[in-house]
């Protein structure tokens, strides 16, 4: 068996963390890493303490949830508070950063930024980038190990089963393909 990849095994701990994200709009991780080590991670989710997108909704405020943390920012907060420094570390982002958090990674001294999916890719932060000569590099996650989206295949799979159900009580055929994708799902 091939070894992964640097940069999925990265993008993969990125997604990974967004599991953990609090926010119902968009699970976002982030991972900063620096010679090949893993220095930070983090996920957009609310302030420590507070009330979570989850519990109580998002709390919008021209057209943004104003109660996450982004990814990006809580992986940078992590190095300031333990005392980790940032020049010249990478990091990987499930989502193409915001332009707030653009800002904060120049600052911070990352070298490139690593992102799977576009996401309202701003042209200034585009162009901030450019002009700090921060790296951008698409990196879709294509290991098959890790499966971003078993949530909505799962519920797709589930809501199939029922309407096969409903279509057909004695098709032998169909009856052996949903005891095999409730094996797959182990909804036994």
């Amino acid at each position: 068996m091939e070894r992964i990849s640097w940069d999925q095994y990265f993008m993969a701990q990125s997604h990974l963390l967004a599991l953990r994200s609090t926010c119902t709009r968009l699970m976002v991780g982030a991972t900063i890493v620096r010679d090949k080590r893993i220095i930070a991670g983090g996920y957009n989710g609310s302030v420590s303490g507070s009330i979570h997108c989850t519990d109580d909704g998002c709390y919008v405020i021209e057209g943004h949830c104003v109660r996450t943390v982004h990814a990006e920012a809580n992986a940078l907060l992590q190095c300031a508070k333990f005392g980790v420094p940032t020049d010249k570390a990478d990091i990987y982002v499930t989502h193409f950063p915001c332009l707030q958090c653009t800002k904060q990674l120049i600052q911070s001294g990352i070298s490139t930024v690593y992102y799977a999916e576009d996401y309202h890719n701003h042209e200034y932060a585009i162009q901030l980038f450019e002009e700090a000569g921060v790296k951008t590099k698409k990196v879709k996650l294509d290991y098959l190990a890790v499966d971003v989206n078993y949530q909505e295949k799962n519920s797709l799979i589930n809501n199939l089963i029922v309407k096969l159900e409903s279509i057909t009580e004695n098709d032998q055929e169909v009856h052996h393909m949903k005891k095999e994708a409730r094996k797959l799902l182990k909804n036994k």
